[in-house]
């Protein structure tokens, strides 16, 4: 049986948590054994909205992504809960929507609303006093002590390293799980975090952010007990897509391309694509279970 991620949070060890930003995505790492999986805020509002995480999706649009991908997944699952989507009452409401939908811990930030993403600039936070508020309420609302709650203090860019510890400490006391205290600009910044914070802790490794990244095996050193890589799996898909439908657009335009084939085919002098094999993907989304029904209920 799959252990509660506060059962393995008890235990040594980092726990790495790979982002997931729609079904294939979950899918495809909920079957290679991670302890945890990460619904990231940023990939899923991409994803599904195709907007900017900047405060545009709303608590209905998340609890959907929620409901859908903690259903589907063996693996626990935490998922970004922005600011809670309002105050104090839609905190209660987010908390117990998320636990309700499946998901194993919620993350819930001081930002002003509309929020943004935590690696772009001109984030502002609101009081600590609200904040502390908004923990409260969140580890109140809980069914089960086994709901974390994740505190996460963007204090750090607009207002030094100083506020956001001390704002993260405020937040443990309000008795929040684990503590997220974004964009340290150093490691040296980020072994102060672990130092002085007497909380499980999160760190966020955003390729192109604010933050080093480091290897799961340097944050377990440095002192980090969940360590998120939320985005690495959507950049990674975005690059692969965008050379496919740049090798079909190359394709339509070129004279003569008769027998050269699809994206996944050489042309002479280039390199072909690296493609999923076709039977693989119908396997990963289940249609060997559908093709076994139709033959057990065939005429």
């Amino acid at each position: 049986m799959t252990k509660t991620l506060r059962q393995r949070l008890s235990e040594p060890g980092l726990i790495l948590a790979p982002g997931v930003h729609d079904m294939v995505s979950l899918r495809l790492a909920d079957r290679l054994g991670f302890e945890a999986l990460y619904m990231t805020g940023f990939g899923t509002v991409a994803s599904h909205l195709g907007l900017p995480d900047a405060g545009l999706a709303t608590y209905r649009d998340m609890l959907n992504r929620v409901q859908a991908m903690a259903g589907m997944a063996a693996t626990p699952l935490i998922a970004d809960g922005d600011t809670g989507y309002g105050g104090l009452l839609n905190v209660r409401h987010t908390v117990q929507g998320y636990e309700a939908a499946g998901a194993q811990a919620i993350q819930l930030e001081d930002q002003e609303f509309p929020k943004k993403c935590g690696h772009t600039p001109g984030r502002r936070v609101i009081p600590l006093d609200d904040m502390v508020r908004k923990i409260r309420v969140a580890v109140e609302a809980r069914r089960s002590p086994d709901f974390l709650i994740i505190a996460r203090t963007d204090a750090r860019t607009a207002y030094g390293l100083d506020e956001a510890l001390k704002r993260a400490q405020a937040y443990a006391d309000a008795g929040a799980d684990i503590l997220f205290v974004e964009s340290p600009e150093s490691v040296d910044e980020m072994r102060r975090i672990t130092a002085t914070l007497n909380k499980p802790l999160l760190a966020n490794m955003v390729e192109g952010g604010r933050t080093p990244v480091l290897s799961p095996a340097q944050l377990q050193d440095v002192g980090y007990r969940l360590g998120i890589f939320p985005v690495s799996a959507l950049l990674a898909a975005a690059h692969a897509m965008q050379a496919t439908y740049a090798r079909l657009k190359a394709l339509s335009n070129a004279e003569g391309t008769a027998g050269e084939g699809g994206p996944s085919e050489a042309a002479p002098g280039t390199q072909a694509l690296p493609l999923m094999a076709f039977s693989e993907m119908t396997q990963l989304m289940g249609f060997e279970e559908v093709w076994a029904f139709e033959r057990r209920h065939a005429d």
